[in-house]
């Protein structure tokens, strides 16, 4: 608001300094550091409210993950070119650490299917590179996990987890989809017994082609891998579908469909062990030998020359151990209503992966399946995991003898099984098409560069394409001119008619137009409203506090709009400000430019190196289409042209060129969070510009500054301060703040006054008393800059 000839107090806006920043950061470093140290343990600020009632749900999910875990982890392993005793390692230290640095209840830590390959192909690009490591796998793998653990450890430490969000969704879907679909291309020559015969570890192409040259070898293995898959298909449609269709048994089919794993694992090692126990060569391949018990616990022999062969795999490797997990974490925490730390979820991790080296573990990230399995159990807390590990724990100790008898088709059909979900399905894929083309192409690229290369080409791309196309939408904004919108607020309208009106509805009606002024009235407004047939019934419950906004909409031949004088002091006369070109507005409005000599621009992205110089190229070129140059003969001879001001050799003065003279640049700052050097220059560069094309000292105003370092950039440049035409200062009634202390009946009444007196002028200007005490909404000291968009008539 306004106040024309009122007295307004005096505000010295302070800027920021860097000494105030760096005082502000070092406040209180005891506590700070105290915070920071219990933040790493999470598990302190709930373990002691720990109760019954969350131990029976961690027992329940604990024990429901590990069931399923046990025969994950082995097939993982599989995955990995590890033996099976390896994936149940990595699956009982994960469960086991993750849970005293958690801060997601959700997330179940151990070997995943993405990660497992990776480590698979690092292992075969290792042991070529250094052929006398051939069967130090194990320690390839463990040396990864040592890598990995520490390098999130170091970004979880010094809070760098923000750099995983540069990574965006398409490229998450990207490789994992691709990654998916070439681990079910490389264990299928194993469902069907013919994996000897080829190389699984080849392009995926080359194991799709290999295969079907192959599969006239398949041997009893089918049988097993065919009839193991089918089964874990038709268990998981019957449980989904009887949870649907018979609520009554829907926990009876839940454990159906999560025991799967499980009961397809016991079922096949039964008829294994019926066939085969008796003959010294199975037909089928088996897994034979799993040592019991945790025979590699120690402390690992680190090799130099693995280390090195590693580097050039250990930025792909960190990239896919945590970004899974984060986007699980994230998920799940958004579902469940809870939140997690991003930095400590790093933390946790790399603490997992670095305790899981003495216990000979390959790296672990979060399991989206069993996560969801967690969650769906009614997990309660991150102890939950202990419950897991004791589980992995006993079938270690216990069950190994039986590990024995289970085919290696089955476990091939179990890993097929478990990595489908993670492959985006058409319907996932023609949402992203539907939300962002560009990000949609990436995606579909970033799968096939994974499948027909490699899993690190995939990923490579899928980032810098990312990276690219967010760089380009940078480097390209160009910002919008604004015009405004006139429309008028009726408060407490009549409303008739039989359609409800929910509250705080917005009503856009045609407005009979002419030259000559009008007088709006509520039986008008009735009727216009009326005629469009917006209506609604008269309900005293809600129609007092209603506002209805008409917009006037001008006939394009009009040479002005109707202007309105309202004599009811419930019509206030509204400008909204929005860009002249009408990408989300109804086109039958019109949209008022500015005042003569006036432009309004707003920036769309910050104002910054890679985008400023194209923004105030756009202002310029507006600058020159709107308005004519001030003194037009300074440069009518043909000397004083400049070489790239190309027309007639003689031209002659335009007389009749009746645009205005520019007289002021407004500058919407509400959408710019940051502002740089470069963009501080290039704004002194257009100013001066601009001043010589008008010949006169335009004025720059600027609106709704965000940051206080820009509001502190741009005074240093000079701009903000001086004395404008026109001063146009934001105020505010001190007093009008409701239930504050020591509000007295004698203020209430005030603001009560204040409040009815709403739109007695059409230009709701304050029409304050002197009694009033007023106070301005930002500096005084700097008057071209304001809050909102000033009356520029």
């Amino acid at each position: 608001m306004s106040a024309v000839g009122q007295t307004v107090e005096a505000y010295d806006q302070k800027t920021p300094s860097v000494k105030d920043y760096f005082k502000k950061g070092a406040k209180n470093p005891v506590d700070k550091a105290k915070d920071y140290v219990i933040s790493l343990f999470p598990i302190l600020q709930w373990i002691y409210r720990y109760n019954f009632t969350w131990l029976y749900g961690d027992l329940i999910a604990g024990l429901t993950v590990g069931i399923v875990v046990v025969p994950q982890g082995m097939s993982y392993a599989k995955i990995a070119s590890l033996s099976p005793e390896y994936g149940l390692y990595a699956s009982f230290i994960g469960v086991f650490i993750y849970c005293f640095f958690a801060t997601s209840k959700d997330v179940s830590i151990g070997p995943v299917a993405v990660m497992s390959l990776q480590v698979g192909r690092t292992i075969i690009k290792v042991t070529e590179k250094y052929p006398q490591y051939a069967n130090d796998g194990p320690l390839i793998g463990i040396t990864l996990s040592l890598l990995c653990g520490a390098v999130a450890l170091g970004l979880g430490l010094l809070r760098l987890g923000f750099i995983l969000e540069f990574i965006p969704i398409p490229a998450v879907m990207g490789f994992m989809t691709g990654s998916a679909f070439s681990i079910i291309v490389g264990q299928v020559p194993g469902l069907f017994g013919v994996s000897k015969r080829l190389d699984t570890r080849a392009a995926t192409y080359k194991v799709f082609i290999d295969f079907w040259k192959n599969i006239k070898y398949s041997n009893i293995d089918a049988a097993f891998g065919l009839v193991s898959l089918f089964f874990l298909f038709l268990f998981k449609y019957v449980a989904s579908y009887g949870e649907k269709r018979a609520p009554k048994y829907k926990v009876y089919f839940f454990y159906v469909g999560v025991l799967r794993n499980g009961l397809i694992i016991v079922f096949a090692t039964l008829i294994s062990w019926g066939c085969y126990r008796h003959s010294e060569k199975p037909a089928a391949s088996l897994i034979k030998t799993v040592p019991s018990g945790l025979r590699h616990v120690g402390v690992p022999t680190i090799n130099k020359d693995i280390i090195n062969a590693l580097a050039p795999e250990l930025p792909v490797s960190v990239i896919v151990l945590l970004l899974e997990h984060i986007a699980i974490s994230k998920s799940f925490g958004r579902v469940n209503n809870y939140k997690i730390v991003p930095n400590q979820e790093l933390i946790a991790i790399g603490v997992t992966n670095l305790i899981g080296i003495f216990f000979s573990a390959y790296p672990a990230t979060g399991s989206f399946s069993r996560s969801a399995l967690k969650a769906k159990c009614g997990v309660r807390t991150p102890l939950a995991g202990i419950f897991t590990g004791a589980v992995v724990l006993l079938a270690l100790y216990a069950f190994t003898d039986a590990f024995y008898w289970i085919p290696n088709a089955t476990l091939c059909a179990i890993i097929i099984h478990a990595v489908y979900d993670l492959m985006a399905n058409p319907k996932t894929s023609y949402k992203v098409w539907t939300v962002s083309p560009v990000e949609a192409a990436i995606f579909i690229i970033a799968v096939f560069i994974t499948v027909f290369v490699t899993i690190e080409a995939g990923i490579y791309f899928s980032i810098c394409a990312s990276a690219a196309f967010l760089l380009f939408r940078i480097a390209k904004a160009k910002g919008e001119f604004l015009g405004r919108i006139e429309y008028f607020e009726v408060i407490n309208p009549t409303i008739t008619g039989n359609i409800n009106i929910e509250s705080n509805s917005d009503y856009l009606v045609k407005t009979k137009s002419n030259t000559s002024n009008q007088n709006l009235d509520n039986s008008r407004i009735t009727e216009e409203i009326s005629d469009k047939g917006v209506t609604a019934s008269n309900k005293s419950d809600g129609i007092n506090e209603k506002t209805a906004e008409i917009i006037s909409v001008h006939k394009v031949n009009n040479s002005r709009p109707s202007s309105v004088s309202p004599s009811n002091p419930n019509i206030v006369k509204r400008y909204k400000w929005v860009p002249l070109k009408l990408h989300n507005l109804n086109p039958k409005l019109r949209i008022l430019p500015p005042p003569p000599g006036v432009v309004v621009f707003r920036p769309n992205e910050s104002f910054t190196y890679p985008n400023c110089s194209r923004q105030v190229d756009f202002l310029y070129d507006e600058v020159q289409r709107v308005t004519r140059r001030g003194n037009p003969n300074k440069i009518s001879k043909l000397g004083d042209r400049p070489w790239n001001d190309h027309g007639p050799r003689h031209r002659k003065e335009n007389t009749e060129d009746d645009r205005p003279i520019l007289r002021a640049v407004i500058l919407d700052f509400s959408s710019v969070p940051q502002l740089d050097l470069t963009g501080i220059q290039n704004l002194v560069d257009i100013s001066k510009a601009i001043n010589r094309y008008a010949d006169r000292e335009v004025e720059f105003h600027f609106v709704g500054i965000i940051s206080s370092w820009a509001r502190r950039a741009l005074m240093a440049e000079g701009f903000g301060t001086g004395s404008p035409e026109k001063s146009v200062v934001g105020v505010t009634n001190s007093y009008f703040t409701y239930g504050f202390e020591g509000e007295t009946e004698e203020t209430r009444v005030k603001i009560e006054d204040e409040e009815s007196s709403i739109g007695k002028e059409a230009e709701s200007r304050v029409s304050a008393s002197n009694d009033d005490y007023l106070v301005p909404l930002i500096g005084t000291n700097t008057p071209f800059f304001h809050s909102e968009i000033p009356n520029l008539e």
